[in-house]
This record gives C-alpha cells, sequence and structure tokens, in this order.
C-alpha cells in the first residue's frame, strides 16, 4: 500500500524517522524502477535543533525546501560530492526532515549494481546517506519532489518491526551540534533477516 501525504504531516518527526524503518522507498527515473527497505533513518527537529541546517529558524537557498509543507524531498549536496535524501515532515513553516541513511535493495538490483559501481548485492550495498541517495538515482535535481508522485514513492507492504528491532543512536557527522549530536535521534535496524 503507497504510503499518503497526511503521514507525512505528522508533527512527530521522531515517530516518522523510526516508523519508515521497515518501510519500502521506490524511484522511477528514466524509465527505470529501483528500490528497497529503509533501514536506516535519522530525525532533524526544526528551528531548536542544533543539527538540522535550520537551526535558529535560519533560511537558505538551500535549506528553503525544509519549511515546505511535508511529503516532499530535500536533496542537498554534501562535500560538493554526495547527494543526501531527506523527507520534509510536519506542516509548512515547521523545518522538520528525517535523513534516509540505509537501503535494503529489492527491486531493480542490476541497475543499483550499476549506479554504485558494484559486482554484487552485499549488505553494506546501502549503508549511508550517499550510497542511499546513488543507489536511486536521487540527485539535487530532484529537490522538492513529491514522494507521493510517479517518480517517487513509499509503500507500506507489511513487514512488521519490533521497537526491539530498532537501535536509537546519537547522529552521525553533527558534532557541531554539542549536546544535540547525542540525542537518540539516529534509528538503525539491528537484523534485517529478523523481520523479513
Amino acid at each position: 500500500m503507497r504510503i499518503s501525504k497526511e503521514y507525512f504531516l505528522n508533527d512527530d518527526v521522531l515517530f516518522i524517522a523510526e516508523d519508515l524503518i521497515g518501510k519500502y522507498f521506490f524511484t522511477m527515473i528514466g524509465g527505470q524502477l529501483a528500490g528497497g527497505i529503509i533501514t536506516e533513518t535519522e530525525a532533524y527537529k526544526g528551528i531548536n535543533d542544533k543539527a538540522s541546517h535550520a537551526y535558529g529558524g535560519r533560511v537558505t537557498k538551500r535549506n528553503a525546501t525544509m519549511y515546505a509543507e511535508g511529503g516532499i524531498l530535500y536533496v542537498y549536496l554534501c562535500y560538493g560530492m554526495h547527494h543526501l535524501t531527506n523527507i520534509v515532515t510536519n506542516v509548512a513553516g515547521t523545518p522538520d526532515a528525517v535523513l534516509l541513511r540505509g537501503l535494503l535493495p529489492t527491486h531493480g538490483e542490476e541497475l543499483m549494481l550499476k549506479r554504485s559501481g558494484r559486482q554484487r548485492i552485499t549488505p553494506e550495498i546501502g549503508d549511508g546517506p550517499g550510497r542511499f541517495s546513488k543507489l536511486l538515482g536521487l540527485t539535487t535535481e530532484n529537490d522538492t519532489l513529491s514522494v507521493t508522485s510517479d517518480m517517487v514513492w513509499l509503500e507500506d507492504r507489511g513487514i512488521i518491526v519490533p521497537e526491539t528491532a530498532i537501535a536509537k543512536l546519537p547522529r552521525v557527522g553533527v558534532d557541531y551540534a554539542g549536546e544535540d549530536a547525542k540525542l537518540p535521534y539516529r534509528f538503525r535496524l539491528r537484523n534485517i533477516t529478523g523481520i523479513l
């Protein structure tokens, strides 16, 4: 079942970040399908989150997408080379977002091998936000794209993920955020085989 736009308007970004574990993420780019199971996410909680691009109400050309109504992609370039894909959540004006950090490929594996330059699918092929975007063909050109479109969508296929199967960890690469860097806003599936 496709996930509706209303799902992303929820005002609890932590709930969404955790609930997305075990959901399917698909892209249809250039007429080619790719997709898989989301295995890791990070939540960024609005203007009070020192790790967020929108901390303090900051608005820039890059982060303006975060202030839109939930249900669209926020894709930005990191270190000038890695495209990182987020889903904007909450109502317009509240810059909450979920960074997508991990994917287990299930559809379009040959395409994803080509995009990644790998020879075979391994458990870590989709680990990390840069790899997530690369496997699915997402770049900054897809910024603001609806996640309920024909190009990008999510599905709930009924995978039950027990709370005990999800590790709640500090976020990665946000040491500049001080104490906020230590918040357990990263959600990672402990063992994919345990839920399939």
